[in-house]
This record gives structure tokens, sequence and C-alpha cells, in this order.
């Protein structure tokens, strides 16, 4: 009997500096606003995009060149509050909408925020005017924001994706894989990132090379990654 193949799947260190991200028309725009913050209306702006679409690799290039801070939006509460300084990102903010104690602590930011002149900046999958929240004076606030929406991809950036997110976990895929991802895979990041993560779970798991024969095997029959 064969012994079981054991893996190791190791977690990827996903670079996420300036030199990193990949400029293309679906998030030029985003690209740009974060660079000038100086330029925010009020000092406020909201990224809104799919999941996976780069809304945390920009938080990451602000922070880097503001020297702010980021914190989950769940994650907001009345202890934590006190300890922010002038320059905050909140990810993920709208999945307040079932955290009205985080929403009270976002408000009373806000609040923090413009009152120092600082910079507040959110991200979203839909546009803050959409945030159904049921603190009705923070809606009211963060439906004014900047909001800068990243498209989605086209060809060449998933290509370019791809290969960032297989250079993130040290693989060396062959030449025609990528095109030949691009071609089958949704067009979305989030995609992307699964399919380079499963490729490289089932290549561990079975001890198999990562090329289009297994590309193909798993695409027509997807598998959920074990935690």
């Amino acid at each position: 009997m064969m012994p079981e193949q054991l893996t190791f799947d190791m977690p990827a260190q996903t670079a996420m500096g300036r030199a990193d991200f990949m400029k293309a028309p679906c998030n030029a725009d985003a690209l740009a606003a974060i660079e000038d913050d100086a330029s925010w209306p009020s000092g406020k702006l909201a990224l809104v995009g799919p999941e996976g679409s780069g809304k945390t690799h920009l938080v990451s290039i602000w922070r880097e060149s503001s020297g702010g801070e980021t914190v989950e939006g769940r994650a907001l509460t009345l202890d934590t509050l006190p300890v922010f300084g002038n320059a905050i990102a909140v990810e993920n903010a709208d999945q307040l909408l079932a955290h009205p104690n985080a929403q009270e602590v976002l408000f009373h930011l806000h609040n923090h925020i413009h009152n120092q002149g600082g910079r507040l900046l959110v991200t979203g999958r839909t546009p803050p005017a959409r945030w159904a929240f049921t603190l009705p004076d923070l809606a009211s606030r963060l439906s004014v924001f900047r909001t800068v929406e990243l498209g989605p991809p086209d060809d060449q950036v998933l290509s370019a994706v791809l290969g960032k997110l297989f250079t993130d976990r040290q693989i060396s895929p062959p030449e025609t894989l990528i095109p030949y991802l691009v071609r089958r895979m949704d067009r979305s990041f989030a995609a992307a990132r699964r399919l380079v993560a499963e490729l490289d779970h089932r290549a561990l798991s079975e001890a198999r090379p990562i090329n289009r024969t297994l590309a193909a095997e798993m695409l027509d029959s997807p598998q959920e990654i074990p935690e």
C-alpha cells in the first residue's frame, strides 16, 4: 500500500508594496486617488470593488506612504477608538450592517478625523450611498465620500495577477498555463486567487506538477480547499 502523501500548505507571502501593484485601466483611477490623498474632498475617500479587486493592496500602499493605520470594520470597538490617530483606513466598512456598535464607533471615528483635518479611507463592495446603515447620521456622512470604483480586469491584468500569485507561492508555471487559465476562468481577481491556491494544493496533495493537465481536471471538477 502506498503511504498517504503528506502536504504542508505554507501560507503564501503576498507582496503588497507599490512596486508589486499592477496599474491597469481597471484600477488607474483608484491608484491615482490613493497616491494623492491631499485631493480627497474633506479628506475622505471610499474604494469600491468586488472581492479580490485590489482594495487591500491599495490600502497597504496608502498606509505605507501616509503612515496611517488600518482596521477591519467589524473590529471597531469603543475601547480601540482612543488609540487611533488622524489617518485611518477602515476595510470592509460595508459589512457593518449587522454590527450597530461598530457603526457607532465608525461615526465617532469619522467625526474625530474630520475635526482633526485628517484622512479617512473606507473600502467596500458597493458605494457608501448604498450602505443601508441602521445609524442614519453615519449613513448620511459616508454617502458624500468621494467614491472610486475598481473595474473588472481584462486579459492582460488577469495574466499579470496570476503571474504574481504564482510568484507569491514560489511557483514557476509552464509558459502556456496562464493563457490557458485566462481563457477558462471566471473574470475576477478573487477567482484568480482561488485558482492558484487550489492548483498549489492539488499539486502538493497528489504529488503532481502544476500544468495544463492538472488545471483542466481542476476546472472541470473544482474542490473546496481544506482549512
